[in-house]
């Protein structure tokens, strides 16, 4: 069961290495990156390239570890017992299964996907220590214990927002993706709209990656954000004529696209005047 990246998903050499080595390890990818680079994208192509189904968990600021295992709702079979509702005899009617639990039931090898881990409270990583090492959980509330039949194939990301725990680390094999330099991207770029004109994507992408590099960006535009941007180019049919800037106008054509914040539009825009200034 190798990885090798599939027609609608460029991965790198590196990245390859470290999605196999996981899965021969039987240990969670640990996936970091800045926003945009591809990170939750990953999962979906791991499950299509190996033929998988995918579960997704996605993490917010109020998820407990708990929900990915069970949730019981006492509230429901009270009220329940209230109205002399049959149900209320057997506790497994007021169980709510998690995505960890749909995991471990699969019949099948899954893929499971913990989507920006770093979301949750400090203590969400550490909470799940026991279900990444055994790979199983017990139900209290039934008694039963739960274990995988198959152990899933586990990708977690984090967009950096939050420090880890140690014990949580060691059960993981990490991988941080790079940014793409202008070749993967270009091949990048090809998969999402190819055949587009060399001359435009040379002027397009040297624009971006100026911009990138720009001092005192708040926040760098992503490789999405970059095909988003090529979408609205095409679209308008621009040429590499057409995207040309000179000093009065430091703003790339179409910049919301790029710029998310009025902080970096001001910055391109204080360059733009300096730049007029200095004639």
């Amino acid at each position: 069961m190798q990885f090798q990246g599939t027609k609608d998903y460029v991965a790198t050499e590196d990245l390859k290495i470290a999605v196999n080595a996981a899965v021969t390890l039987e240990r969670p990818l640990l996936v970091k990156g800045e926003p945009g680079t591809g990170k939750t994208e990953l999962a979906r192509q791991v499950a299509d390239a190996l033929g998988l189904r995918m579960i997704e968990w996605n993490v917010k600021s109020t998820t407990r570890a708990q929900q990915g295992l069970y949730e019981y709702d006492a509230v429901s079979r009270l009220r329940d017992s209230q109205l002399g509702d049959e149900r209320v005899h057997d506790v497994k009617n007021y169980i709510k299964r998690g995505k960890l639990w749909e995991a471990f039931d699969a019949d099948e090898k899954v893929v499971l996907l913990i989507d920006e881990i770093d979301k949750a409270d400090i203590e969400f990583p550490n909470d799940l220590l026991q279900e990444l090492d055994k790979m199983e959980f017990h139900v209290y509330e039934t008694g039963e214990t739960i274990r995988a039949k198959q152990r899933p194939i586990m990708i977690i990301t984090s967009n950096n927002e939050k420090e880890l725990p140690d014990a949580f680390l060691r059960r993981c094999f990490f991988h941080y993706i790079q940014f793409p330099d202008a070749e993967t991207m270009r091949k990048i770029v090809e998969v999402h709209h190819p055949g587009i004109k060399d001359s435009l994507l040379t002027t397009a992408l040297t624009q971006f990656y100026e911009i990138r590099d720009t001092a005192g960006l708040k926040k760098k535009p992503s490789t999405s954000e970059v095909l988003d941007w090529l979408k609205l180019l095409l679209a308008e049919d621009l040429t590499a004529e057409d995207l040309k800037r000179d000093g009065a106008d430091a703003l790339p054509k179409l910049h919301g696209a790029l710029l998310k914040n009025e902080q970096d539009v001001h910055l391109f825009e204080r360059l733009a005047f300096m730049a007029r200034g200095r004639r």
